[in-house]
């Protein structure tokens, strides 16, 4: 098995290595290529990858590429954890939102739909060379805005494998059983349970819980409201809560607290780039110490728990065929009824030899299906607007986005995103993408 890592200069890229490093035993892996454009940061956090491999006996090869074409040549898996931009980027997403009195935000809002302008035609880009030399591979998609980017992949390279995945998912369900083992004393390991999820990428809702097909929800959804209302200062509206009857993912505070989130701002600088920035060159400078062999502490200030968990589980349930459930991105095909089959909706879905099937689900109530089905017109008109550079297709994606600006602001916010990103965003300057700016 070859495993292509597409952005292997991030700093997660350890605890990914780790996690197929642990799985040695149950997957064939013989070489995982890293491939950056970053030479610098590839040569510090390749070389500690190597470094990992080597004390645990060099079970795979670990190789290291600044050619995108070698690396995904005949890959079995391709995973895709870049940050066009890198971080500058990321910091000038946040501040785009700031500077017009919006949410600043890497994967919603104004900043998120930059990211995704950014980063869609990269990503088509490693489809487009998975067809040519890989046909066959299945792509993970862990890069933001996730489920938007795979919005992408299903309407421009529906012939592409590909998944979504985010780690709030598997997170949310760590922290219920954790909690489970707290009050009833009982360790419940992870494969036993699913947690019922139904959403867009970072605008979901958790409506069920289950732990050997057992339905824990009537016990945990009433504990939960319980815990909100005790809270010193609670994230949700408990009469909001009763009335739903269901568990927001935290990114929703964002639409539900607007202007929390909005006051919380005026505190940057920090911004959380900038706090993220100062934690990589930390986390570098410990990469490169020849001495190190395993994750440092300091990883976990990264953020991203569980993200080895997730992105080694689902190669492992895929080429073993064990038909393990996951909260992933992906095309509906009818499992929502009354939702339409071409959205790419973050649900549960059976992942076996055959692919990735999500699990019928009943709609989410009104309120809620209401946000989402704003929210995935952005996304459409974002994608649009993204593939082809179409600024009128830019100005209804910001209309329509209910983290947007007010319509007389419009014109006011995309031009200053455009000329912000002119760099990354060729596509509306008449100009082709030069992927040497892929990590810049």
């Amino acid at each position: 098995m070859k495993i292509t890592v597409i952005g292997g200069g991030s700093t997660y890229t350890p605890e990914l290595v780790n996690g197929f490093l642990a799985r040695a035993g149950r997957l064939p892996l013989k070489e995982l290529w890293l491939m950056d454009v970053d030479r610098a940061r590839l040569d510090i956090v390749g070389g500690f990858a190597q470094r990992m491999a080597r004390a645990k006996g060099n079970p795979f090869k670990v190789a290291l590429s600044l050619d995108q074409q070698a690396a995904i040549a005949g890959a079995d898996y391709v995973i895709t954890q870049l940050r066009v931009g890198m971080m500058p980027a990321r910091r000038g997403d946040e501040y785009l939102g700031r500077r017009h009195g919006l949410i600043g935000q890497e994967t919603t809002g104004v900043g998120g739909m930059a990211k995704a302008l950014r980063t869609i035609p990269v990503i088509l880009d490693i489809a487009a060379a998975i067809r040519r030399s890989a046909p066959g591979a299945l792509l993970l998609n862990f890069t933001n805005p996730a489920g938007l980017v795979t919005e992408a992949l299903n309407r421009h390279a529906p012939d592409v494998a590909a998944v979504g995945v985010c780690n709030v998912g598997i997170t949310t369900k760590m922290r219920i059983l954790e909690n489970l083992e707290k009050f009833t004393g009982q360790k419940i390991s992870e494969d036993r349970a699913v947690l019922k999820t139904l959403g867009l990428n970072h605008l979901t809702w958790h409506y069920g819980f289950t732990v050997d097909g057992e339905d824990m929800w009537p016990q945990l959804f009433p504990a939960f409201v319980e815990m909100v209302r005790q809270s010193k200062d609670p994230e949700w509206d408990i009469h909001m809560l009763q009335s739903l009857g269901v568990m927001p993912n935290y990114y929703l505070g964002y639409f539900y607290h607007t202007g929390k989130k909005l006051k919380a701002q005026e505190s940057w600088p920090p911004s959380r780039a900038e706090e993220v920035m100062e934690i990589e060159k930390t986390l570098l400078r410990e990469y490169a110490d020849p001495a190190l062999a395993t994750p440092p502490a300091s990883l976990m200030e990264r953020g991203g728990a569980y993200y080895s968990t997730l992105a080694t589980q689902l190669i492992d349930s895929h080429y073993n065929g064990l038909g393990q459930i996951h909260t992933v991105n992906v095309r509906n095909n009818g499992a929502v009824r009354d939702w339409p089959a071409d959205w790419v909706l973050e649900m549960p879905a059976r992942v076996d030899g055959r692919g990735i099937h999500p699990l019928p689900s009943d709609p989410l109530p009104a309120a809620c299906f209401g946000l989402v089905a704003s929210v995935k017109m952005y996304e459409i008109l974002t994608v649009q607007a993204a593939a082809h550079g179409d600024r009128d297709a830019a100005f209804q994606a910001l209309l329509a986005h209910p983290l947007g600006p007010e319509a007389d602001k419009v014109r006011e916010v995309l031009d200053d995103m455009l000329e912000t990103n002119r760099e990354w965003l060729p596509q509306f300057f008449g100009k082709q993408f030069d992927p040497s700016l892929e990590r810049k």
